[in-house]
């Protein structure tokens, strides 16, 4: 089965870089340091502290490897050559809900960048989805998990 690539924008792959710098050399080196400090303790069969920082080190050495398998598979979003005739992952877009007739803007990412509160929605959500390949004017009828909703795209931008 062949791997799904993994779409980051140059902003996206820059904060996962950093992200694994970070895990890798300074995160790692605290863990250590919880991890000889809980030894000292002694017996380690009821050593709640050592436990902890194992579990911790755990976590930490899970998100480099997931990192690590994303930015293998990732293709770079080249935001040069996006036109702003129509949407697509790394548009920024306003939007006007005529359901209710409140605007928003969103930045069209991959899923591994998705963060709604930042205003990003992946291209896999029933929204982001429904806006690939729209025109500023178009109308798009979305079927979201709260029902359907009709949106007007306004704008699209980088």
């Amino acid at each position: 089965m062949a791997i799904k690539p993994i779409m980051l924008t140059a902003e996206g792959l820059k904060q996962l870089e950093e992200e694994l710098d970070y895990l890798k050399g300074e995160r790692r080196k605290e863990i250590a340091e919880k991890i000889k400090v809980a030894r000292s303790y002694g017996d380690l069969s009821e050593n709640s502290e050592y436990d902890d920082a194992k579990n911790e080190q755990a976590i930490v050495e899970a998100r480099i490897v997931t990192i690590e398998a994303t930015l293998k598979n990732a293709v770079l979003i080249d935001e040069d050559n996006i036109s702003n005739e129509h949407i697509h992952i790394g548009s920024l877009v306003k939007i006007e809900n005529l359901n209710n007739s409140k605007t928003a803007e969103y930045r069209i990412v991959g899923s591994n960048e998705s963060n709604p509160r930042e205003g990003k929605i992946s291209d896999e959500s029933p929204i982001g989805k429904g806006l690939i390949g729209h025109s500023v004017g178009d109308i798009v009828t979305v079927e979201t998990p709260l029902g359907e909703v009709n949106f007007k795209v306004l704008e699209i931008s980088k």
